[in-house]
């Protein structure tokens, strides 16, 4: 047999026992996923809050603007909200003109500013609202939900989605007479954090957790509240393989 031809009936025997073990490798794993979600009870909410003012002097408008910032400021600080808890986030100004054509007659300027206020007593929420919107306050653009032990939490639901994905592979791996061993590759596939209320006025979106629920806490507000923050959802997915013993 000629060298080459040699050589050549050698790369082909590797290649077709390289693809044999490869197989026999796929075989010999069971790749799966787990999904856990935690539920708990906020214990601090953030509030952003927007006061819009008009004038035909600009002058006016920002002192008009200013005038209910300062009020808002105070409200929260009325209601135990610490200075370094209350932020004002954002200022825009803008002329407006008749039919708001700029070639046309300016009548005057909108003036706007985002407070941020991180409110640690949430039973206090209702009053802050209803303070800040006699201080001026023209727009509420979000009100988020959390807890301030998010990382402890969140650790929890990854343990419990590692634990639902190694009941997933000893699951699939017995219907075929094998039992999962040890972990070839593990991951997370994803991480949620999902508030009672949304940053889009009051939305809810986000994945659905499948195998693992569980529920922390009671209500955090006296039951005649108009408010109702539930429980706020933390969600973790993470993707395990397992060798097959």
């Amino acid at each position: 047999m000629p060298r080459a031809t040699h050589l050549a009936t050698i790369a082909v025997a590797f290649v077709l026992l390289s693809g044999s073990l490869h197989a026999q490798s796929l075989t010999n794993t069971v790749s799966v996923s787990g999904e856990a979600e935690i539920r708990v009870v906020p214990d601090e909410v953030v509030l952003s809050l927007g006061v819009e003012s008009f004038d035909p002097v600009l002058k006016t408008a920002k002192a008009a603007n200013d005038e209910r910032i300062k009020r808002t400021i105070a409200a929260a600080r009325n209601q135990g909200v610490p200075a370094e808890n209350i932020q004002t986030d954002y200022i825009g100004i803008e002329p407006r003109y008749r039919d708001g054509n700029i070639a046309l007659e300016l009548q005057g300027y909108v003036v706007r500013r985002t407070v941020i206020v991180r409110l640690r007593d949430v039973s206090r929420f209702e009053n802050l609202l209803t303070d800040a919107l006699d201080a001026g306050v023209t727009h509420v653009h979000g009100i988020e939900f959390r807890t301030t032990e998010l990382r402890k939490h969140r650790d929890e639901a990854r343990t419990l989605a590692l634990r639902a994905a190694k009941e997933k592979a000893a699951l699939l791996a017995s219907e075929l007479g094998r039992r999962p061993g040890a972990v070839q590759t593990i991951g997370e596939a994803s991480y949620g954090y999902f508030s009672s209320y949304g940053s889009y006025w009051g939305s809810r979106y986000g994945m659905q957790a499948q195998n693992a629920v569980q529920s922390f806490g009671g209500a955090a507000v006296a039951s005649d509240s108009a408010l109702a923050p539930g429980q706020i959802s933390i969600r973790v997915s993470v993707s395990a393989t397992f060798a097959l013993d």
